[in-house]
């Protein structure tokens, strides 16, 4: 089983495979013209790169307990050329704020959907839901229900986005670009893994994930880091067929550690495969609003 993230281990192997993406080329240092045995920048380039010693560089590569600086750290991310979330994803790992800003995700949360919940019905007819940092849906409004799976007919475990679209067999061929999906999805549960590193149920998550998944193991070994806020889904509706989805991800500022996930079509034909999907809806809502008077009279 998985355990809660074991900040030095995950540092060093972070660090390791973020310096063997690296080409010479990309860091503007000169070619070698000796062989490289190994992919990526040497140890010796990085620590150049960065203002540290080769021994340093080797010691946090090992795993040997170093604790680096906010000021080291920002170093080691300017010479690995890490990206904002990378970089996010390096100072929770070391347990280090990063300088000159707050830190990029909050620590705090809750679960409870509170007021939230009725925002996410109130957002119909677009598709909505609300996630916590597990990636558990914790509210949902019918369209995103009619799009996706039948959230209420779950069991309460299963009722995450990530098991959702790695696990469940029904959604095995949902996402048409399906290895961008995961590997983007896997990305983000990553940066989350990080930064709640002593969340049981998380880390529970992810090894029923990587061990269910030769799929999920093989990408989440990538160490790839990414926190989505927006972007493109296309997906293969059963009923609607192929349709294209854009996406916005809204972190409510009254609930840390909370996502407002809403979909639009994103073509003219994806709004009329997206129409007959929520069309079912529109007419279960006229219904109970048809019923709702004669319920109250009597």
């Amino acid at each position: 089983m998985m355990s809660t993230v074991d900040q030095t281990r995950e540092l060093a192997a972070f660090l390791r495979t973020r310096r063997e993406r690296l080409d010479p080329r990309d860091v503007a240092l000169p070619a070698r013209r000796t062989q490289r045995r190994t992919p990526g920048l040497r140890r010796e380039e990085v620590a150049e790169l960065a203002g540290v010693s080769v021994d340093y560089v080797i010691r946090l590569e090992q795993g040997r307990g170093l604790r680096p600086s906010p000021e080291v750290l920002e170093a080691l991310a300017g010479a690995l050329r890490l990206s904002d979330d990378e970089r996010v994803y390096l100072f929770d790992l070391a347990q280090q704020r990063p300088t000159g800003r707050p830190s990029a995700r909050p620590r705090a949360e809750a679960d409870e959907a509170g007021p939230i919940s009725r925002l996410v019905l109130d957002l119909s007819p677009l598709p909505a839901m609300l996630l916590n940092h597990r990636f558990d849906i914790i509210a949902w409004n019918p369209e995103m229900a009619a799009l996706v799976v039948d959230f209420g007919t779950l069991p309460p475990e299963q009722r995450n986005s990530m098991w959702l679209c790695t696990l469940h067999p029904g959604l095995r061929d949902f996402y048409r670009d399906r290895e961008r999906t995961l590997r983007e999805g896997i990305a983000d549960l990553r940066a989350a893994w990080a930064a709640h590193p002593d969340d049981t149920a998380l880390s529970e998550l992810i090894d029923e994930l990587t061990s269910g998944s030769e799929e999920v193991a093989r990408l989440w070994a990538l160490r790839d880091v990414r926190v989505n806020g927006r972007g493109r889904k296309r997906l293969r509706h059963a009923t609607a067929g192929p349709l294209t989805v854009e996406y916005e991800v809204l972190a409510p500022l009254q609930a840390p550690g909370q996502r407002l996930v809403i979909y639009r079509a994103a073509d003219p034909a994806s709004r009329r495969a997206l129409d007959a999907v929520t069309a079912t809806c529109d007419r279960v809502r006229s219904l109970v609003s048809a019923e709702a008077p004669a319920a109250g009279h009597a």
